[in-house]
């Protein structure tokens, strides 16, 4: 069983953009394999034009989030890369502290399946994500 590698938690555009990473749980919690809580205080500076939170953001952070969960399932000689990623807005936010939290839903040999919900200020869902990804041997 790999351990929870970190490598993935911090990632330099993760700290262009100013996610909080959070540490792995405890694995006496019961907190499965594969699961990752990144945040982020929105303001006016992550704004569109309607100024509300720029559905990019909630992108990049669901992405990364999801990311960080598959990433911890990896023993230290694979890599892995997105395949696809699909999001649904449920609600705009204006600021406040969005937080995406992201299980591995399966993880195959050479395939892994990511969930992901992001939550506003108010613990109401502001989005939710998956991903696929694909195991990659580094070379």
């Amino acid at each position: 069983m790999p351990v929870q590698s970190e490598r993935f938690s911090t990632a330099p555009i993760s700290r262009l953009v100013g996610f909080d990473v959070q540490p792995p749980a405890d694995p006496e919690s019961g907190t499965p394999l594969g699961h990752a809580v990144v945040r982020i205080k929105c303001g006016p500076q992550h704004h569109n034009p309607m100024g509300r939170v720029h559905g990019g953001l909630v992108s990049a952070l669901a992405d990364a989030a999801m990311g960080i969960a598959f990433g911890r399932t990896l023993l230290e000689s694979e890599d892995f890369s997105t395949i696809e990623m699909k999001i649904n807005f449920i609600r705009p936010v204006k600021d406040g502290l969005l937080t995406a939290t992201a299980t591995v839903v399966e993880r195959g040999l050479r395939i892994g399946f990511v969930q992901c919900d992001i939550t506003g200020p108010k613990g109401k869902l502001v989005a939710t994500a998956t991903s696929t990804c694909t195991v990659l041997s580094q070379s």
